[in-house]
């Protein structure tokens, strides 16, 4: 079964981490998409430059930023493929967010038959 690790950090805690502190977390992101378990995966840019685009009584409204305003932002993704919700969350467990304010929603993939 597919699952998406939906990674949440805060970007303040990101922003008083050392230089180091920085490259040492980076390579842990690095590690993770080295299991081959995981399929895919990517960091998103910050928040502010997020662009949302909403339908409200037949007109699209396009507003600049992120859709809600809260302490942890939507920062990146994996795609695993893993045999229990057990093994994607052994998986979520390694991502440096948690560790530092964050949170890591994990959710299994709608599968479709065509």
């Amino acid at each position: 079964m597919q699952y998406a690790l939906l990674v949440y950090s805060d970007p303040d805690e990101f922003a008083k981490q050392t230089d180091e502190e920085r490259r040492a977390n980076t390579a842990e992101y690095f590690a993770i998409r080295e299991d081959p378990r995981v399929t895919s995966g990517a960091g998103l840019q910050g928040a502010e430059t997020a662009t949302t685009m909403r339908e409200q009584l037949g007109e699209t409204l396009i507003t600049d930023g992120p859709y809600a305003d809260t302490k942890e932002v939507f920062a990146g993704f994996y795609l695993v493929e893993a045999d229990n919700l057990d093994a994607a969350l052994e998986i979520a467990g390694r991502i440096p967010a948690l560790r530092h304010g964050g949170a890591v929603e994990v959710r299994p993939l709608m599968e479709y038959s065509v």
